[in-house]
């Protein structure tokens, strides 16, 4: 929804996808060969369209995840000391969490880290071999959407998901554009600091700002720190990985998202996550077991860190993934 941009998946998965290091020993399709490529489209008009004429968060209590949350104002605290600008722990956690309820729970209720991209409904996103309705490749992810064309084009869906990394992240983004645009009046400063999210362009995210001051959040113990997603140990190909398994029916907080009608992207079908590592260049790989998407195969799409997703993305068919947590798929 914004394109301007585990400790458990473990936090080792964190640290590799954002340094763009990762596992040794990948198979070539999950590589990005010997598969089908996706890819040219940019931008969608349609997508930014929407995520500014449903920012607007009606009046009410404002809930957000106890992890997420306490993660914010401990990022926020450790921001404000450090920042080369004055400004207080308060305003640096209100910077951050400002753009989250526009982008993503337009309800007021508790974003939730699953979150994932409905506006962007490109052909590339998806299987170009059309195995299955939930083949899909949404690209922004989390409770700060973080974007493979923007933010995100170093994150994967496990560590964008992951919402106490995202706001260890975010929290010090935001402050650090805030502070770099001091030179003009706060909210114009405010307005530089949020520019990656599309759901700010027209005061949104001021707006949840200003009551902020004088509005307490809302905590929310039922939306723990990967929304519902679930931390897994994958085996592929002789190797482990730490993965992450997205099921959006099992999502936490907002779950707007998830309808059929939301967006013009489908509700993706359960996937899993993981990073690796192949001749010194790091992909994301997305991988469907056929169980779960109803396709004849295991598919996988796999795109190199730093990457839009909309530019190139590398569709294999698959059958080398077990969930050795679990025991699914070829175990």
């Amino acid at each position: 929804m914004v394109g301007k941009q585990r400790g458990t998946v473990r936090a080792l998965i964190t640290v590799l996808a954002v340094a763009g290091l990762g596992f040794s020993g990948p198979a070539a399709a999950a590589a990005g060969r010997d598969g089908t490529a996706s890819g040219g489209d940019g931008r969608s008009p349609e997508a930014d369209r929407l995520a500014r004429e449903r920012a607007v968060v009606p009046k009410g209590p404002l809930h957000f995840g106890a992890e997420a949350y306490r993660a914010v104002r401990e990022a926020a605290e450790a921001a404000a000391s450090t920042a080369s600008c004055p400004i207080s722990a308060d305003d640096a956690a209100g910077l951050a969490l400002a753009p989250t309820w526009p982008e993503t729970a337009g309800s007021g209720r508790a974003p939730s880290p699953m979150t994932l991209s409905r506006y962007d409904a490109q052909p590339a996103l998806a299987d170009p071999q059309r195995r299955g309705g939930g083949l899909f490749f949404n690209p922004g992810v989390g409770i700060w959407q973080l974007d493979s064309a923007g933010l995100g084009a170093r994150e994967t869906a496990a560590t964008a998901i992951d919402s106490v990394g995202a706001a260890n992240r975010m929290v010090p983004y935001v402050v650090g554009k805030y502070c770099r645009a001091r030179e003009t009046a706060p909210d114009r400063a405010r307005a530089r600091a949020w520019s990656d999210w599309h759901a700010c362009d027209r005061g949104a995210c001021e707006t949840i700002f200003q009551r902020l001051r004088t509005e307490r959040v809302v905590v929310d113990p039922g939306v723990t720190r990967f929304g519902g997603a679930q931390p897994r140990t994958c085996s592929y190909e002789g190797v482990d990985h730490d993965c992450l398994y997205v099921d959006p029916r099992r999502a936490e907080g907002e779950r707007g998202w998830t309808a059929p009608g939301y967006g013009p992207a489908p509700v993706p079908a359960p996937f899993y996550v993981f990073t690796y590592d192949q001749g010194g260049t790091a992909y994301e790989v997305r991988y469907w077991l056929k169980d779960d998407s109803g396709s004849g195969a295991d598919v996988s799409a796999s795109r190199e860190l730093g990457v839009n997703a909309r530019t190139k993305l590398t569709w294999s068919a698959e059958a080398g993934l077990c969930d050795t947590t679990a025991d699914r798929g070829a175990c």
